[in-house]
């Protein structure tokens, strides 16, 4: 038997009786549980309606929902707790509704029981597909959610306080991959005047090309707050550090070798991608940077067309297509390099010879001055 935790902070109000959809929040932990793909989508809800009128009450969900497979081939066994304020509904009949599908099904299939416990089957062969009912106005989720897994090392999620969320709101952070037993939250918030507006997650390598999903949940006193799921695969979001030993050098007047080393932290060397930009001094105009190459190798070499007499390089690195979809760039890296011209040379050579005989001269007046005393 497979006891699937429900949290109020993933229920919904529908307009059956005013009555609460109940689902569990991590599915996947019944499809390891069972070590075969159970293939269906169910809704629970119940109402409280009053024998002799209309009236119609909010309830609470559902509890303790448990799904069990007797090894039918398909039938599961789907039960559930009356929810906890059941009691203070003496005068009313109390009704569950039952709704179920398989994946690929336009109708859902309804069922209303006064029952605790049902047995339903399910076509195993199809595809899993969840539904899960979203409490609170859509004004109340979290606002700008935005994760980057920082050198493969760690990710860090930021988020802000959704518009209709009132003072004294609580956030948590909850996640779960393919590997872990249950749902994990974090513990280390980034906070802002003591609300939770950020998560750093750390050692998450098992994570990597799985599907990271993540839940941010909020809890006020007497207001329903939605709450954002979403989603993610870390190698997209990775961003590396600014590559390293930035060296730049001149084998004749019109070429520039350029050569930079990899970021460090756990950023596969394989997996990066840089970008090298130049910009060069133009007499008085000011120098714009010019994307020149965009490789994986950690050196260029670039042909200085204007022989201009500064030139400065930066670089930058992302994770390249063969290892990800998509990736942010990191920071840049950037070193200039002086060249002199040939105006400048020959000013070197002509400035000592200028300051010997101007020497010269100073001693000869110096001298004569001594013979006429």
């Amino acid at each position: 038997m497979i006891n699937l935790p429900c949290l109020p902070i993933c229920a919904s109000k529908d307009s059956f009786s005013n009555t609460a959809y109940l689902l569990p929040r991590t599915f996947e932990v019944l499809l390891m549980a069972l070590r075969r793909i159970y293939l269906f989508t169910l809704a629970l809800v119940w109402g409280c309606m009053a024998s002799s009128s209309s009236q119609q009450t909010a309830v609470a969900p559902p509890q303790d929902l448990q799904i069990t497979d007797p090894g039918l081939l398909g039938s599961l066994d789907i039960e559930w707790k009356p929810p906890p304020n059941v009691q203070t509904f003496n005068e009313c009949t109390v009704k569950y509704k039952f709704e179920y599908r398989n994946t690929g099904d336009r109708e859902w299939k309804v069922i209303f029981t006064r029952k605790l416990k049902f047995r339903v089957g399910f076509d195993l062969s199809r595809t899993a597909e969840v539904k899960v009912p979203l409490q609170g106005k859509l004004e109340s989720e979290v606002q700008n959610f935005h994760c980057i897994y920082h050198d493969w090392e760690y990710l860090k999620c930021t988020w802000q306080p959704g518009l209709l969320a009132p003072r004294g709101v609580h956030y948590g952070l909850y996640y779960w991959y393919e590997g872990l037993d249950h749902a994990e939250q974090c513990d280390d918030y980034i906070q802002d005047h003591g609300i939770n507006i950020g998560c750093m997650l750390q050692n998450l390598s098992q994570a990597e090309y799985k599907d990271l999903s993540i839940c941010v949940n909020g809890s006020a006193a007497a207001t329903l707050l939605r709450p954002l799921y979403a989603t993610l695969r870390l190698q997209n979001l990775a961003k590396p550090s600014p590559p390293k030993q930035l060296m730049l050098s001149t084998s004749t007047s019109e070429e520039l070798q350029v050569v930079w080393s990899p970021p460090g932290g756990e950023t596969p060397p394989q997996c990066l991608e840089y970008e090298v930009q130049l910009a060069e001094e133009q007499g008085k105009a000011k120098a714009v940077w010019a994307s020149v190459s965009t490789q994986m190798e950690t050196a260029f070499t670039i042909t200085r067309v204007n022989q201009s007499r500064i030139s400065c390089v930066r670089v930058r690195g992302r994770t390249n297509n063969f290892c990800a979809d998509q990736g942010f760039w990191s920071e840049w890296t950037q070193e200039c390099f002086s060249v002199s011209r040939e105006e400048d040379k020959q000013l070197f050579i002509l400035i000592p010879v200028i300051l010997s005989l101007s020497s010269s001269l100073i001693i000869f007046m110096l001298i004569g001055q001594c013979r006429k005393r």
